[in-house]
Parts: structure tokens; C-alpha cells; sequence
């Protein structure tokens, strides 16, 4: 094994104790400390002047996105419960009576008759779902700022704090600020030292539209090189007051409640409410609205938020009482006890992996500089970056009892955000949770599965309304309110996966994790979707196998003027997933016997795979891919089997992974910025490392990821992130087909580096460093005396993890 492996490296036995390893079957990652010496921070030179400058900073409930200005330092918030409207009932009334209608139009191929019905009787009502919000910002005015001198601004991603430092002719200013998971407060503490003093007003502006970034705003990571095109002293207005309240709450603190919008005729049915409170060594006062800062050398400012938001159905919270307790609870802490807390509870989970591609002198450079000159100079620890700044996304956006991360994570300038900035779920939610496996944070996965748990519920009525099924099913979206009915339009949104494919990932997750307490919930969730699938899937009248209908190809037209179709690729091969997941599942649990071999069953009868006439993977099941009028869409959705699954793969189906190289080079590398991403998880799982390296390149370059390294859809969306960094993991290390692969995609650019507490599928954890393009080292870690199968190079080899759960190859 160490010969055919690594190449004359000694293979050696770890005989360490198992300490690190968790009670269960899975391994649970030892706490470690990052490898030093990694520049794992964002860094700047001047203020941001626009929200995709602005660095974000977040608890999984909490969010702020804080500009670093001198004149006026602006903190836009977020909670994760304010968003719009209230519980609402989509589900339209006509829809069971006309879907045989609809069906029967499809089979003839009258398929814009066929829309043309479903949007009159089948959609939601009303047709879209409601937007996530903004909490507003705070505004603090400082009183005779000046150009500062030595100016930086940065985001620590070890600490998860958020600094800002500079000189004046009197002294220097620094000011931090994080979002507090234990204390569940945003502090924002500030000093000035020498002759230097902190004088200003704490003001707040409400929610309110925002103008998003568009395509134009492609390359707008260009650096500010020059001194004079820095706006130092830039202070925004105010704007006309909303419907917020705002009154003194006791002499250094402030109370604003508000409420929430309505939307497309469902009212608004939330409250909220902010807490601000100024602790510090000058002179305090709440006045009209506001608070006043007179001569302090060191103010602490926290915030609380909360909404009156309990459940999907429930919106009777008291937010004021909850600030309060929050605010009341900080307070009585010192800042360096909750500044202690807060990098303790982030570390645990931050500090578990470590990635290292080689260093060359563009690392030193200011993060938009490195950003602006992508390609002119290697520069391979940006990739790295990327996969540690996604982690310190997903830490930030999506803990244990929060929302999930929803389009733009938990950052959102506005109350009319771009697709609403809900849960689309016929790709960008699964996305967001890609790299959780790999990458070590399965634990932040609970929100989607507790989101999944809700849909199972409102899912239960729209299959049993509007398709007279068992089960439960969801469409392409979903928001607060766990909306399951079809929106948009027949064209968009009427495809009946989304919650199939969600139970897909949560698998994932298990797969990972080896969690059995998972397994357990997971089981009834699949079993529903799997009841509804049973009821609705159909025989193709052609006989080549079971298909669903209506649906389509998300987001893609096929060539006769619609969307919609029968038994398009990606619902066969999400539904073929779904089954095998629960037949496993319901195995291991002792659980259904009887339908396991139905589900099984049916399964086997699920129309297969195809290779069209040109070569290519059908998209859907006709051989119309050559004439659909959008080559280059976005999407690849006939690509699912590829990536994340593995259906289809470089080991077991060369034909159709011929077939699927054939169609993801007609469709085109470089899409949207999740589309880019989706793409290189794609090269990278069949083995393409340059052509992985080259859309790595694209995804990091100033097209697609702005100057605060938010992915660029454009506008921002933080699905690109998330599947950039599973993209870049993939190339290291693979787990799939019960095999573990290493080095499966690895690029020319990076021929020396080394990753530590990567996991893999079979809940194992991997150490390997490789030198001039060949492994040096392996450590796996895992269950006791779990057989593992490795691959590497193309040779397989069947190892015992020794009594303490280790097996290492080591120079």
C-alpha cells in the first residue's frame, strides 16, 4: 500500500489514543488550531463606499455589514425572522381538477396549451412568495473627523471579528465588532488613544429599498489606487423617518419597534424590535431619537434584534421583551469575557480544517488588489481563502436553531431583494450546504433540517389540494412561511423535486456524519416524498419507464415554446436518489419492510439515463437538446447525476460520463456565479483538474466576486461561495461509489500544498500533503476498524483503520 500510494513512502501505525474521536460511529474533529502563517483575513486600504465592500459579520441569526467609514461608520443589520408578509395558504383550489388536463396537453405536445392552463389553475396564490428584509442601519456621525492617516480595515476569519484602525493628527482610532453566538448581541467596541477622543451621534434609519448591483457592476473590484479617489469623510443621508418608534430606554440605551410589510395582498404580520445600548467613559445621552458620545476614549456599543416570529404559523413573540433580557444579560458581562466567549464558540467550529495551496507574493496584497489582478500572477492561497472565507459564511449565516441560509446568506440591504432572497430550492439552498460535509460543519446543516421538518407539514396539504397525493411535496421555492404550492410562473415553478432534492442533501449531511440522531429524523421526511412520488409518478406512454409529469427542467426552455414536459433528467435521477436514500435508511432503522420493496421496486422501473443522437446527456426525455434555444443556460440540471450525486461517474458508466463532458462543454464554462461554481464541482468530480483550475480562476476573478469576495451572480448571491469552496475541496479529496479518492483533480498551479481535517462520506476525516504533484503523507481517521477502500493515482487498495480509528502513511 505505501509504495503503489505514495511511492516509496514507509507506511508507519498510529499508535495514538483515541482522543478526538467521538463515541458513535463517526469521528468528530479535534479541536486545532489553524496553521499560522495563513493570512486567513480580508483586508483593505480605504472605507467601503457600497454594500459589496462592506464585510459581513453574523451569529447564524444576527447580521451586520459594517463600511469602516470615518466620518460616518454605518452598520446594516439583519435578523433572520423579518421578512415580509405573514402565515399564508398558497394553495390554489382548482389545481387537482385541471392537472389531468395539463398532463393530457403534454403527451400531445401542446405544450404552450398546457402552460397556458396551469398558469390560469395550477400556480400559487398569489404567484410569488414573500421577501426576507432588512432591520435598517446605524448611522454613527463623528463630530470633526479628518482624512485619517495609516488606514486599514479587515475581517479576521480565525476570530470572526471585524477591525478598523487608523491615525489622526491627535491619535489613532480602532474600533472591532462581532456578532456573539453565546450572548446572541452584536458589540461594536470603540478606542482611541493619546491625545485622540470619541465624539458622535448614534442614529437609525428603518428598512427601505435598496439599489442591487447589476451586470454593470461586473469589475468593479478594480482597487482604489489612488489616494485622491478615496470619499474619507462620506456620510449618507438619513432619509425621511419610517413607521419605526424610537424611545430612550433608560439614559444610555435606546428602544426601536417597528413592523414588517405585507406582500401581494398577504399583510404584514411581524414585529420587531432593536435594543442599542452605549456603555463607555464619556458623556452618554439618549436624546430625540438618538444617542449622544462626548469626549470617551473606549465606548462598547451593543445591539440586540428580534422579532415576534416563534414558528411558520405562530408570530405572538414579545421582541421586546427578548432585546431587553439580551441587552440586560451582556451588560452585566465585561466585553472582554463575551469577546473571549464569542472566539472560543466560533474557533470550535472554524478551527477544525486548515488548507494550504502555496504562497507567492500576491498574497501580501490588499484583498480587492489580489481580486482585480486575478490572473496576472499566480496566486494559489486565494483559493484557499475562498474555501476558509465560505466556511466562515456558513458558521455566520446558519447555527443550530436559526433560519437556514437563505440566497444571500443572512445579509440584505433591502426590502425588495433580488429573487426576494428566499430559499430556491431547485439548486441555490442545496448549494449553500454543499460544502458542509467536506468542510467539517455538518452541525450547521440543523436549520435546513428543521426547514425541511416545516415543509413536510405545509407540503403535506399542497400534494393532498392540488395533486390528490399522499406525502408531502415543495416546488422550486420556499420563504418563512414554508410556501409549498408552485410560483412564478408554470415556466419556473412548476416542478414538483424541490423537497426531494432537499432530502437528498440532508442525506448528504448523514453521509458525512454518520449521525444516527439525523438518520432518524431524516427517515419520515424521506418516506413522505417518497409516498408522494409513488402516487404521482406515471407510466411514459412510450413505455420507456416511469416519468413525472407535469414538470420541467428547472429554468430551462425545451424547443417548442415552453417549459413544462414530462420526465425531465434531473427529476429521474433526484427521485432515483430519494428512493435508494430512504430504502438504506429504512434498512438500517429496522423500519417499513414492506414498502422499502415497493419503493425498491418502483425505483428499478424509473426511466434511465439517455445519450441523445449528437452525443450528449439528454437534458430531458426526447432528444431535444440540440434545438433548445438556450445553449449556454445557466443551469445544468441533466448534470445532477454527475454532481452532487453519482449516479453517473468516471468508475462505473464511461458512456454516459462521455455524454455528460459532451454536454457541459456545449453549454459553456462561465454562468452565473453559482452557475460557474456548479461547473467546477462538475470538472473537478470527473477527474478535469485544469479545467476545475480554470473556473476556479473565473469564479474568483472581478466578474464574478466583488471586492468583499461575495459571489457575483451578479447581483450578489451566496450560493457561488458555498459551491466555489465544495468545487476546490473536490479537487482534493473524493468520497463516493464506498471509495475514498485523493488527489482526484489536482492542477499543475498547485504542485505543493497540504489539507488537514477535510472529512469524507463513511464519516471519516483526512490529513494528506503532496509534494511536485504526488501524495507525501496520509492520515484517515475514522470508526475502529472500519474497512476503508482508497484510491489514488488509479490504484485500489482495501485498508484497516487500526484500534483507535487511525491509518497513516507518513515520510
Amino acid at each position: 500500500m505505501a509504495e503503489d500510494l505514495v511511492g516509496g513512502v514507509s507506511r508507519r501505525a498510529m499508535l495514538a489514543g483515541a482522543a478526538g474521536l467521538c463515541a458513535s460511529s463517526a469521528v468528530s474533529a479535534p479541536k486545532r488550531t489553524v496553521q499560522p502563517g495563513q493570512n486567513l483575513r480580508l483586508w483593505y486600504q480605504q472605507p467601503a463606499t457600497r454594500w459589496e465592500e462592506a464585510l459581513p459579520i453574523g451569529n447564524g441569526r444576527l447580521g451586520a455589514m459594517i463600511f469602516g467609514r470615518v466620518a460616518q461608520e454605518r452598520l446594516q443589520l439583519n435578523e433572520d425572522t423579518f421578512w415580509a408578509g405573514s402565515p399564508y395558504d398558497p394553495n390554489s383550489p382548482d389545481a387537482f381538477a385541471a392537472l389531468p388536463e395539463v398532463r393530457a396537453l403534454i403527451a400531445q405536445g401542446q405544450f404552450k396549451e398546457a402552460s397556458r392552463l396551469a398558469s390560469a389553475k395550477v400556480m400559487a396564490r398569489p404567484l410569488t412568495q414573500m421577501p426576507y428584509s432588512t432591520l435598517g442601519d446605524l448611522l454613527l456621525d463623528f463630530d470633526a473627523p479628518e482624512k485619517p492617516r495609516d488606514y486599514q480595515r479587515m475581517l479576521d476569519l480565525e476570530q470572526a471579528i471585524m477591525r478598523t484602525s487608523y491615525r489622526t493628527s491627535r491619535g489613532s482610532v480602532q474600533r472591532e465588532a462581532f456578532a456573539s453566538a453565546p450572548d446572541q448581541v452584536i458589540l461594536l467596541r470603540l478606542q482611541a488613544t493619546e491625545g485622540e477622543r470619541l465624539s458622535f451621534t448614534l442614529g437609525y434609519r428603518g428598512p427601505r429599498k435598496a439599489h442591487y448591483a447589476n451586470p454593470g457592476y461586473q469589475g468593479s473590484a478594480t482597487p482604489l489606487v489612488k489616494d485622491e479617489a478615496v470619499d474619507w469623510l462620506h456620510r449618507e443621508e438619513k432619509g425621511p423617518a419610517g413607521t419605526e418608534t424610537m424611545v430612550a430606554d433608560g439614559s444610555n440605551g435606546l428602544l426601536i419597534t417597528g413592523h414588517n410589510e405585507g406582500a401581494e395582498n398577504v399583510p404584514g404580520g411581524l414585529t420587531y424590535a432593536l435594543k442599542l445600548k452605549l456603555i463607555g467613559d464619556g458623556q452618554i445621552e439618549a436624546k430625540d431619537g438618538t444617542l449622544r458620545v462626548k469626549g470617551a476614549r473606549t465606548v462598547t456599543l451593543m445591539i440586540a434584534a428580534a422579532t415576534s416570529y416563534r414558528t411558520y404559523a405562530d408570530v405572538s413573540g414579545d421582541p421586546v421583551r427578548m432585546v431587553r433580557e439580551r441587552i440586560d444579560r451582556a451588560a452585566a458581562r465585561s466585553y472582554a469575557v463575551m469577546k473571549r466567549d464569542h472566539i472560543r464558540d466560533y474557533a470550535a467550529l472554524f478551527g477544525s480544517l486548515s488548507i494550504d495551496l502555496g504562497r507567492t507574493p500576491a498574497a501580501d496584497l490588499p484583498t480587492d488588489h489580489r481580486l482585480a489582478t486575478r490572473g496576472a500572477q499566480p496566486d494559489p492561497a486565494l483559493a484557499a481563502l475562498y474555501v476558509q472565507y465560505a466556511r466562515y459564511l456558513l458558521i455566520s449565516s446558519s447555527r443550530p436553531g436559526t433560519q437556514p441560509a437563505n440566497l444571500q446568506g443572512i445579509w440584505n440591504e433591502g426590502t425588495n431583494p433580488p429573487w426576494g432572497s428566499k430559499y430556491t430550492i431547485n439548486i441555490n439552498t442545496e448549494m449553500n450546504y454543499w460544502p458542509a460535509g467536506p468542510a467539517g460543519l455538518t452541525t450547521l446543516g440543523e436549520p435546513l433540517l428543521r426547514l425541511v421538518e416545516d415543509l413536510s407539514v405545509t407540503g403535506t396539504r399542497t400534494a393532498r389540494v392540488m395533486y390528490g397525493a399522499q406525502g408531502w411535496v415543495a416546488h422550486h421555492n420556499t420563504d418563512l412561511w414554508r410556501a409549498t404550492a408552485p410560483i412564478d410562473g408554470p415556466e419556473w415553478g412548476l416542478w414538483p423535486c424541490g423537497g426531494a432534492w432537499l432530502c437528498n442533501t440532508l442525506w448528504d449531511q448523514y453521509e458525512y456524519s454518520r449521525d444516527t440522531g439525523l438518520l432518524r429524523r431524516l427517515y419520515p421526511l424521506m418516506k413522505g416524498a417518497a409516498l408522494f412520488f409513488l402516487d404521482t409518478l406515471i407510466e411514459d406512454p412510450k413505455g420507456r419507464g416511469l416519468i413525472t409529469s407535469p414538470s420541467i427542467s428547472p429554468e430551462n426552455p425545451h424547443p417548442f415554446g415552453s417549459s413544462l414536459c414530462a420526465g425531465a433528467a434531473m427529476d429521474r435521477q433526484i427521485i432515483r436518489d430519494l428512493f435508494a436514500h430512504m430504502v438504506e435508511a429504512g434498512t438500517l432503522l429496522g423500519k417499513d419492510a414492506a414498502l422499502l420493496d415497493k419503493v425498491k421496486a418502483t425505483r428499478a422501473r424509473i426511466a434511465p439515463d439517455r445519450i441523445g443522437k449528437s452525443g450528449l446527456l439528454q437534458e430531458w426525455l426526447e432528444d431535444w437538446d440540440e434545438a433548445a434555444p438556450e445553449q449556454h443556460n445557466r443551469h445544468v440540471s441533466h448534470l445532477y447525476a454527475v454532481y452532487p450525486s453519482s449516479q453517473i461517474n468516471v468508475r462505473d458508466t464511461p458512456d454516459l460520463i462521455e455524454a455528460a463532458k459532451t454536454s457541459l462543454r456545449r453549454r459553456g464554462d462561465l454562468a452565473t456565479g453559482w452557475g460557474t461554481a456548479w461547473r467546477l464541482c462538475l470538472w473537478a468530480r470527473m477527474g478535469e483538474a485544469e479545467h476545475a483550475h480554470s473556473l476556479m480562476q473565473a469564479l474568483t476573478g472581478p466578474e464574478r466576486t466583488y471586492p468583499n469576495m461575495f459571489d457575483a451572480h451578479p447581483p450578489f448571491q451566496i450560493d457561488g461561495n458555498f459551491g466555489g469552496a465544495a468545487g476546490i475541496m473536490e479537487m482534493l479529496v473524493q468520497s463516493w461509489g464506498g471509495e475514498l479518492i485523493l488527489l482526484p483533480a489536482l492542477p499543475s498551479a498547485w504542485p505543493d500544498g497540504s489539507v488537514k481535517g477535510i472529512h469524507a462520506r463513511g464519516g471519516l476525516m483526512v490529513d494528506l500533503a503532496w509534494r511536485g504533484g504526488r501524495l507525501a503523507s496520509l492520515m484517515v481517521k475514522g470508526p475502529k476498524g472500519a474497512a476503508a477502500r482508497i484510491r489514488y493515482d488509479g490504484k485500489l487498495r482495501n485498508v484497516t483503520l487500526d484500534a483507535n480509528g487511525f491509518y497513516q502513511l507518513k515520510a
